[in-house]
C-alpha cells in the first residue's frame, strides 16, 4: 500500500518538536515566554506522537510478533542504554550509572512502546470505548502510588497508554475528519487558549506532562486524579488541533517520517553533549531561532541515508542499507567494466 504522507508529515513535525523540546528546555526557567513555548508544545507532541504510534500498531500477539517487537524495540533499548551509559560518562554527566531497566532519557518510550503492544494483546478483545475508559482509570490511579515511577517506565507506559490505544481503534476516515475547516478554525481557538493559559499560570509543574511522577511528588496527594483527568482532556484536545494543520500533501521533507525512530535514538548525544558543555544561551529572539534552525539540522542528519546505513545493525539489528549499497556499487562497477571492454 502506498504509504500516506499525512501521516509522515505528522511524524517530522513531531520528531522536530521532540528535538526542539529538549534543545530549549535547560533555558525554560528563567523566562516565562521560553516556558510557555515549552510546555505549550508538550501538552500534544508525546500524545500525538503515542497516538500515531497506536495508529500503526495493527499486528497480533503470536510469539512470531513478540519476538519480532522484542528485535525492533528492545533490542535497541538495552544497546542504546549501554551506549547512553559509556557517553554520559565520557562527558561528566551524573548518573551515568543506572541498571538495564531505568531507562537514560529519552529510551522509556521504546520500553513503553513494546508494553503497549502485549497490553494491546488483552484490550483488543474489549469494546472500544470500555477499553479506552478502562485505560485512563488505570492512568489516573497510578499516579496515588509512588512506587510507580521512572522505573520499567511503568508509570509513563501506564499513563500514556490511552492515547496508544485510541490510535489503534480511529480509523484514518477518523483521523481526516480533523482537516475539516470547522475544527481548524476552532483547534486555533484551543491552541491560543492552552498557550495564554500556560503563560498566567507558569508554576504549573511540567511534570504532569511528563508523567513519570506520583501525585505526591507532584504536590497533590489528594486531587491529582483530577488533575490528570485534565490534563488528559487537554492534551487530547490539543493533539488534535495541531494534527487538523499538518499538510496532506508529499513534500521534500515528508521522507523523514519513515525515519523518526533513527533521531529519536540519536538525537540525545547531541542535546546532552551540549548541555554538559553550556554551548547555548538564549537572551533573545534570534537565540531561539538559531536552537530551532540547529534543532531541524540534527533531525535531517540523523534522518540521512549515510546515518542510516552506518547506524542500523544497532536501530534495527540489520545491515540491508550497506549491503544494498555495495550490491549497487559492484553492479556500478561491472556495467563500467562491460562497457569498457564493448
Amino acid at each position: 500500500m502506498e504509504r500516506n504522507a499525512y501521516f509522515d508529515n505528522a511524524r517530522v513535525l513531531l520528531i522536530f518538536l521532540v528535538v526542539f523540546g529538549h534543545m530549549i528546555q535547560p533555558f525554560r526557567d528563567g523566562s516565562t515566554e521560553l516556558n510557555t513555548l515549552y510546555m505549550w508544545m508538550y501538552t500534544f507532541h508525546m500524545p500525538a506522537f503515542i497516538f500515531l504510534a497506536g495508529f500503526f500498531a495493527k499486528g497480533s500477539g503470536d510469539i512470531k510478533y513478540v519476538l519480532k517487537l522484542s528485535k525492533k524495540l528492545l533490542l535497541p533499548y538495552l544497546i542504546f542504554q549501554v551506549v547512553y551509559s559509556i557517553f554520559y560518562f565520557y562527558i561528566g554527566k551524573e548518573g551515568w550509572q543506572t541498571s538495564l531497566f531505568d531507562p537514560h532519557w529519552s529510551l522509556w518510550f521504546l520500553f513503553s512502546l513494546f508494553s503497549w503492544h502485549m497490553l494491546l494483546y488483552w484490550f483488543k478483545k474489549i469494546p472500544a470505548v470500555l477499553g479506552i475508559l478502562i485505560a485512563v482509570q488505570i492512568g489516573l490511579i497510578v499516579g496515588y502510588f509512588g512506587e510507580i515511577g521512572h522505573t520499567f517506565s511503568l508509570s509513563r507506559t501506564l499513563v500514556f497508554f490511552p492515547f496508544f490505544l485510541l490510535g489503534y481503534w480511529l480509523t484514518e476516515k477518523h483521523v481526516m475528519w480533523l482537516k475539516q475547516r470547522a475544527f481548524k478554525l476552532i483547534s486555533l481557538v484551543i491552541m491560543s487558549a492552552a498557550a495564554v493559559a500556560i503563560y498566567y499560570a507558569p508554576d504549573f509543574n511540567s511534570g504532569w506532562l511528563l508523567a513519570s511522577k506520583s501525585y505526591g511528588d507532584l504536590g497533590s496527594p489528594e486531587y491529582g486524579g483530577i488533575a490528570r483527568l485534565l490534563v488528559y482532556l487537554t492534551s487530547t484536545l490539543m493533539a488534535m488541533s495541531v494534527m487538523a494543520w499538518v499538510p496532506t500533501v508529499k513534500s521534500k521533507l515528508t521522507f523523514i517520517g519513515t525515519r523518526t525512530l533513527y533521531v529519536y535514538l540519536l538525537h540525545g548525544f547531541f542535546i546532552q553533549y551540549f548541555r554538559e558543555a553550556n554551548l547555548f544561551n538564549v537572551d533573545n529572539i534570534f537565540d531561539l531561532f538559531g536552537l530551532g534552525l540547529l534543532s531541524a539540522l540534527i533531525v535531517f542528519i540523523l534522518s540521512s541515508k549515510p546515518v542510516l546505513g552506518i547506524l542500523q545493525p544497532l536501530v534495527e539489528g540489520s545491515t540491508s542499507i550497506i549491503r544494498k549499497t555495495i550490491n549497487g556499487f559492484r553492479s556500478t562497477r561491472k556495467e563500467s567494466s562491460q562497457e569498457m571492454n564493448a
